[in-house]
């Protein structure tokens, strides 16, 4: 039996904890005891944690650097003595590599889930301080991974293992219905966004989208989901610009993958990011997806199969690509159905699950040596195939008579 410690700073509803928490979970029972902690305090993920009969605990962290919390670690290291140390997000994996230490046990993996360049320069310092700390640092993307190489990290201790999405297995919705309870109207189309509505995301150029579709097109909505500090600035520029009787702002929704399932298009428009959740549950959901042209995204979306791809910042491509989309229900139909078919068979949470599995087992029994091969090559679980084209289904052609692609 391995005995792993999964850490995490807490439980709120946001995408790394939706891991941590399927993870937790659905590690196999029979090969894998699991205890799941959170540095400051639980949240929504409690219960999928609870219901599976994994022990969880709190070490009720107060402050950015809190001794007692750090004591209340080191302490429950020393009890439980666990084979694997999981850390999930900045504060957990400093905190974990801390106490930790260079030991023999437990082996110390930490989980990086963006292109982390947010951080100031005394984090990235504590980063690279703490690298001979670390027997894998596991990345939710390859862009996560080479930003965390270019930090420092030896080729050899890095590794790949994408998000995992539940696929929906839910009765139809009603979708008139549940559309009702915004005042959108019976037989609307509706482009959306789920996320937190923060800088990073851009989601003042989906409303500036919103503002150039309208001209395009009739009976569209655009709906927000998600909150975050920018949302009053957001509601003020939907009310500027003329189209906020078209937006609805629904704030943060427990049933988000279920209103996401509603959209004719998704869009995400960040300029960085580590692996988006929202845009796999899109994508599982069988919604065509518009997103910014960055490398995370274009590991999970396929240009002109799944979706498109446009410049961050261009609005206008957003605006001409989802026009085409609600103009054409066969071009619909068939980039949800390959976008689904993409999720189920390359990015599914038993996929995830399975190949951490994988990755706990190779660390408790080899001292030394890559997961996946040493070399200056990335140790990446992604088969290439999935960051390729399919070759039985051409893309679809970027432009088309009376289309124009995005503004160059």
């Amino acid at each position: 039996m391995i005995k792993v410690i999964l850490l995490i700073p807490t439980l709120d509803h946001s995408g790394a904890e939706k891991q941590f928490a399927l993870l937790a979970a659905r590690l196999p029972r029979d090969e894998f005891d699991v205890h799941a902690v959170t540095l400051t305090r639980g949240g929504p993920y409690e219960s999928m944690i609870r219901d599976a009969g994994i022990r969880l605990t709190n070490l009720n962290k107060r402050m950015k650097f809190d001794p007692l919390a750090l004591w209340r670690l080191k302490s429950l290291l020393e009890a439980e003595k666990p084979d694997i140390l999981h850390s999930w997000i900045f504060a957990a994996n400093a905190y974990g590599r801390l106490v930790a230490g260079k030991k023999r046990r437990p082996k110390v993996l930490v989980s990086e889930r963006c292109v982390d360049s947010w951080k100031s320069p005394w984090q990235l310092w504590l980063d690279r301080k703490q690298i001979g700390r670390t027997t894998r640092l596991v990345g939710n993307s390859q862009s996560v991974a080479e930003f965390y190489r270019s930090l420092g990290v030896p080729a050899e201790k890095l590794v790949v293992i994408p998000n995992g999405v539940e696929m929906p297995n839910g009765p139809p919705v009603d979708r008139d219905r549940v559309l009702a309870e915004f005042q959108i109207p019976p037989g609307s189309r509706v482009v959306g966004f789920a996320g937190r509505l923060a800088r990073q995301k851009r989601v003042r150029d989906i409303v500036w989208a919103m503002q150039l579709l309208k001209q395009l097109t009739d009976r569209v909505y655009l709906m927000v989901v998600g909150d975050g500090p920018e949302r009053a600035s957001l509601i003020e520029l939907a009310r500027h610009m003329a189209c906020d009787h078209l937006v609805r702002f629904v704030g943060h929704r427990d049933d988000a993958a279920r209103l996401i399932g509603l959209f004719n298009v998704f869009w995400l428009a960040s300029d960085f990011e580590g692996m988006s959740n929202s845009m796999m549950e899109a994508m599982a959901a069988g919604v065509p997806v518009v997103a910014s042209d960055i490398p995370p995204n274009r590991e999970l979306l396929v240009d002109g199969q799944t979706g498109f791809l446009v410049k961050v910042g261009d609005s206008v491509g957003m605006a001409q690509f989802a026009d085409r989309i609600l103009a054409d229900p066969a071009l619909a139909r068939r980039l949800g159905e390959v976008g689904r078919e993409r999720m189920r068979t390359n990015f599914s949470v038993e996929r995830m699950v399975s190949l951490h599995a994988e990755l706990y087992r190779q660390v408790v029994s080899e001292d030394g040596g890559g997961f996946g091969g040493t070399g200056s090559s990335l140790p990446v679980l992604i088969p290439a195939s999935i960051a390729k084209t399919r070759a039985d289904e051409p893309p679809v052609p970027p432009h088309a008579e009376g289309h124009l692609r995005c503004a160059e």
